[in-house]
């Protein structure tokens, strides 16, 4: 589950690293983050979390946090997947890296800055109207595509995975497409629902709006991995001054980060897995 769930974040990671002006405490520390320019390290094709020209939203969260620092934003690109921390981060060539999950051996994180879950989705006026979990009887019987993860474990609990439709997870968007070809095959009846992590359904099932029911997936199945997640930052293990220093522009400018999200069609919940439709203050 622990490998799944990395292969799930890798594959979101817009791995993005900043830098910023110190506190006063800071010069006690040693760290390498670099004071003059907003240091990120990113996948130059991974949309809509990042690419190469600044076009996804966590390019556009960075841009928050370096006009709150007043200095300019500076990019390392790197493949996406395995080994992009250590390469990157651990490798003092950035500053932090947005969209974790969890500290590792070379992380701290930060106060999480949204929370967002999987989605389900199927046609309009199907049978399956209504439908908000993998436990409702609805669905027995019917065809679901699975990319693992806490998903897979929810489906196998209730009794889904001999239908269930396989799909890769940890892909070159470059040369793959999974997300697409599931929103694809429930349009053309290959399968009945289809599951999405939640940026990546608010990204490409925004041109389907019209033909698919789109619920975010926020039951708690006991025996399963919860299927939400808090999404961070991530410093390296000793700078716990930068983390600091972050965890107060989240709060400062948790608004600014808010409507970014949200127009990327982002789903977003808040402390009681209440969907969040506008901007906090």
């Amino acid at each position: 589950m622990k490998k799944m769930l990395l292969a799930i974040m890798a594959m979101s990671l817009g791995a993005q690293v900043l830098a910023a002006p110190a506190h006063a405490a800071d010069g006690n520390l040693a760290d390498a983050v670099n004071r003059k320019v907003l240091r990120v390290c990113s996948i130059p094709e991974n949309m809509p979390y990042s690419n190469d020209k600044g076009e996804g939203f966590e390019n556009k969260i960075a841009e928050v946090i370096a006009d709150e620092l007043k200095i300019p934003v500076e990019y390392t690109w790197y493949p996406g997947g395995f080994g992009l921390i250590r390469r990157t981060l651990a490798a003092k060539k950035c500053d932090l890296v947005l969209g974790t999950v969890q500290a590792d051996e070379y992380t701290l994180n930060t106060n999480h800055y949204y929370h967002t879950t999987y989605v389900m989705f199927y046609k309009k006026g199907s049978d399956l109207e209504g439908v908000t979990s993998f436990t409702d009887p609805k669905l027995q019987g019917k065809r679901v595509s699975n990319q693992g993860g806490p998903i897979g474990d929810q489906i196998a609990k209730a009794g889904l995975m001999p239908n269930a439709k396989s799909y890769l997870i940890n892909v070159d968007r470059r040369y793959l497409n999974p997300e697409q070809e599931i929103i694809d095959d429930v349009v053309n009846g290959e399968i009945d629902v289809g599951v999405l992590w939640g940026p990546f359904a608010g990204w490409f099932l925004k041109p389907h709006l019209d033909k698919l029911t789109v619920v975010p997936i926020t039951e708690h199945v006991p025996g399963t991995a919860k299927p939400d997640y808090r999404i961070t930052m991530g410093v390296r293990s000793n700078e716990s001054n930068w983390k600091r220093q972050l965890n107060e522009i989240i709060k400062k400018r948790q608004g600014d980060i808010d409507k970014i999200l949200l127009s990327f069609n982002v789903p977003l919940l808040d402390e009681d897995l209440k969907p969040i439709t506008s901007p906090r203050k």
